[in-house]
């Protein structure tokens, strides 16, 4: 079935909308509108940054923000009981909440059934199934407001959501999801493992899209970092996160030989960009680091044109928390830059190391320094680390056979829907 002839809307529940660190999410949203899906946003929080993306004005979707903390717009909340407890799925729903409590006594579990009330009460009639992105908080909130509408729901699993939540949890959301679908194969295997039906659970790659990320128009000087005045110029983009590896980084560029000569650009925010800064300043490289802060789609894509080589030393933090294959490390292949980054993850599902970018071990920034030092120092090994990659993110990892296979899996979920049932 094709997603303009589904009848029916599909609620999308995100954690924050728009954020400037999840164009991916905005990417798919809109080639999934621009492919005819109806849908309608959910969001946990109001945006915290000053910019958005370009993407986010060409989205048509309605955004509405559920009351992120329950004491902020409690007369919302306690209308919504008084609707949602009237409907048939109100004693399946507060009876799962109930058992997630006992396992999760936390105000956060008691939080998402709140804003599960908001949601269920205020759907339109037309919402026909819903979706969340990230199986923690936002698929908790779309599980329990689903069962009290008496819904279907599907959830796109990504990174932190899959690694720092319980294996009973994971189960519990597997079995009870129409679907699921991840952007990694390790993810993948994690969860079918986890899975009594491993179909369940799909492995589907963000993607690139190219219209927004067109290939540079010129080459790249070859520049080798012997001359100061013709520096090689490194970029990492990301937030200012512990699984980030930035201080690694830092670290590494510490053990690079002065005489030669390179700068750094770092994109994005973050927690823990005053300490890199610090850290920075006490290695003695401040000089030759910028800090940008958050940047919109435009400046990040004029920052990838202006380097000569992308680096991105991503590792498991302590809590579990890791990435999952972070799309800047796909941005940056767009634009024919050669990619460093490590062996974690669905990284290696990108990057053949010697092939299409370097890996390195993560927390090794003595390998990482010898890596940047022979990439700065061979002009023509990133060009053809720079090419190669190019052609794999933008022929394999295509936004476009992403969201094929994504609306194939809405438009089954809304004829299923339309099948079912009259609902209350």
């Amino acid at each position: 079935m094709d997603a303009h002839t589904a009848a029916g809307t599909v609620a999308v529940v995100l954690k924050g909308y728009p954020r400037l660190s999840e164009t991916f999410i905005a990417h798919e949203l809109h080639a999934l509108e621009q492919r005819g899906l109806s849908l309608a946003l959910y969001s946990l929080r109001r945006p915290t940054e000053p910019v958005a993306h370009p993407v986010h004005d060409e989205i048509k979707a309605p955004v509405v923000y559920l009351p992120e903390y329950l004491h902020d717009q409690p007369g919302r909340v306690f209308r919504s009981w008084l609707r949602a407890r009237r409907l048939p799925g109100y004693r399946a729903a507060r009876a799962a909440w109930l058992r997630d409590l006992l396992r999760d006594p936390s105000r956060n579990r008691s939080r998402r059934f709140g804003q599960a009330l908001v949601l269920a009460a205020e759907m339109p009639p037309s919402i026909a199934h819903l979706h969340a992105h990230f199986l923690h908080t936002p698929a908790s909130v779309a599980r329990y407001a689903a069962i009290i509408r008496g819904l279907a729901w599907s959830c796109s699993a990504h990174a932190k959501d899959i690694w720092t939540i319980p294996d009973w949890e994971k189960r519990e959301k597997l079995a009870a999801s129409a679907w699921i679908t991840t952007c990694t194969r390790i993810n993948a295997q994690h969860l079918r493992g986890l899975a009594a039906a491993a179909p369940r659970v799909d492995l589907n790659y963000h993607g690139i899209d190219t219209r927004r990320f067109p290939p540079p128009p010129f080459a790249r000087p070859a520049c080798d970092g012997r001359d100061p005045g013709s520096a090689v110029e490194l970029l990492t983009v990301g937030r200012a996160v512990d699984k980030k590896g930035l201080d690694d980084l830092l670290a590494a560029l510490a053990r690079i030989p002065r005489d030669r000569h390179w700068r750094l650009t770092h994109i994005g925010g973050g927690p823990l960009l005053r300490e890199l800064q610090a850290k920075a300043v006490s290695l003695g490289l401040a000089e030759r680091i910028l800090w940008r802060g958050a940047l919109s789609q435009v400046a990040v894509l004029a920052a990838y044109r202006s380097a000569d080589l992308f680096v991105l030393p991503c590792r498991v933090s302590s809590d579990g928390d890791r990435d999952g294959l972070p799309n800047v490390l796909l941005e940056a292949q767009s634009q024919k830059l050669a990619c460093v980054s490590t062996r974690i993850s669905g990284i290696p599902e990108l990057i053949d190391d010697g092939t299409t970018g370097v890996l390195v071990p993560p927390r090794s920034p003595d390998v990482l320094a010898d890596a940047l030092e022979r990439l700065i120092a061979d002009p023509a090994l990133r060009r053809r680390l720079g090419e190669a990659g190019f052609a794999r993110a933008t022929g394999e990892f295509s936004v476009d056979v992403g969201a094929d296979r994504l609306v194939e899996r809405f438009a089954a979920s809304l004829a299923a829907s339309v099948r079912a049932p009259t609902r209350a």
